[in-house]
């Protein structure tokens, strides 16, 4: 450093030494540098927190199922005693517990809004419940659904003149069947509904594949070794049978090849024209898993039109979450929920679902 007068500073006899000191301007830089870490690691936590903090009250309970106990969340809204409207959450393929990893909350808080509780409960088997849910039909998932209900039914806080049901997916083959067992029901509200298992499964193979970039000859090959487990399920093969014929390069399970096995034919379509319920089919245009197009025919044709409410999103997935989410299986989609969990969804799905439950008249 120069002085005023042009000529080269004094050295400080006060100052240490050049050199000694840097470890201490190191650890303060350091002690500096993990405060900022810590502060915001305390920042993110506090947000993460509150944006998971939905506006519900949260019971978990144990219903009686038909063939062993269901370890079910019942979402409240937050405020009043009731008599609440109830929704019932019908969950699709694959193990789920009853907040389907805490996907369903959002959708809750939104029922809440609307003065509605929910119910969903972990599949037979998942999270400590009870039983194995590949051992069931689809049938046998709608005699469990119906039990939730009738147990709804008997609690002070639910209004049995106001449940409904929501479900989505492989739900295409069981809320229907419940809707047409239980004239009383509301509403049905499905996304992304299956029609027929078959088609869906082909559906879903060809999208798949090309949506990640299959070549025709990966696209036939793969169509060959579904021609061959579509022929052994035909013959009602076993799985040493499945096994044998080797077409499979990642093999499923027994139980889940007995699963399939015992649910391949499902079809919704003998169902459908005994519903006297009002129906919102919500899809998502992006949709891998169920031909859309063909769900949204398929229910124009069978139900009364006074009856169906068709919404469809655009840059949506099979769950109405973001497209590039779901399919492209962005690390978005982890960030966003854990941050932003209303986020996950299409703009405009949950504000759908509050205020279509809102608007119904009581049945």
């Amino acid at each position: 450093m120069e002085n005023a007068g042009g000529s080269a500073a004094a050295p400080d006899p006060a100052a240490a030494p050049e050199g000694v000191d840097r470890p201490r301007r190191w650890l303060r830089r350091a002690v500096v540098a993990v405060g900022c870490v810590i502060a915001l690691a305390v920042g993110a936590g506090a947000w993460v927190v509150y944006v998971n903090d939905f506006a519900f009250r949260r019971q978990e309970l144990t219903i009686p199922g038909p063939a062993q106990p269901l370890h079910a969340v019942l979402a409240l809204p937050e405020q009043g005693d009731g008599p609440f409207g109830l929704v019932v959450f019908v969950h699709g393929d694959g193990p789920a517990d009853a907040t389907r990893d805490s996907f369903y909350e959002p959708i809750w808080e939104s029922f809440a809004e609307a003065g509605y509780a929910s119910v969903s409960w972990a599949k037979p088997g998942v999270a400590g419940a009870p039983g194995n849910w590949l051992d069931q039909t689809m049938h046998d998932r709608a005699g469990e659904t119906e039990a939730v209900i009738e147990w709804a039914r008997q609690r002070a806080d639910i209004d049995p003149r106001r449940i409904g049901l929501w479900g989505i997916s492989q739900a295409g083959w069981v809320a229907p069947e419940v809707a047409a067992n239980l004239p009383g029901l509301q509403f049905l509200i499905l996304v992304g509904g299956a029609v027929n298992w078959l088609r869906q499964g082909e559906y879903n193979l060809l999208a798949e594949l090309r949506h990640r970039g299959a070549t025709e000859s990966d696209i036939a090959a793969a169509l060959d070794r579904r021609a061959i487990g579509l022929r052994l399920l035909r013959e009602n093969a076993t799985y040493e049978q499945y096994l044998a014929a080797g077409y499979d390069p990642d093999p499923m399970s027994e139980a889940r090849w007995n699963f399939v096995r015992a649910n391949y034919l499902s079809d919704v379509t003998a169902v459908l024209p005994r519903l006297e319920l009002p129906v919102l089919l919500v899809l998502g245009d992006d949709d891998l898993n169920v031909d859309v197009d063909e769900t949204e025919r398929t229910y124009r044709a069978l139900l009364a039109p006074e009856l169906l409410t068709v919404q469809r999103f655009p840059d949506a997935s099979h769950s109405i979450a973001k497209a590039s989410y779901e399919n492209d299986r962005d690390w978005r989609a982890t960030a966003t929920a854990l941050f932003a969990p209303r986020a996950l969804y299409a703009p405009g799905y949950l504000d759908l679902l509050r205020d279509y439950a809102g608007s119904r008249p009581v049945r």
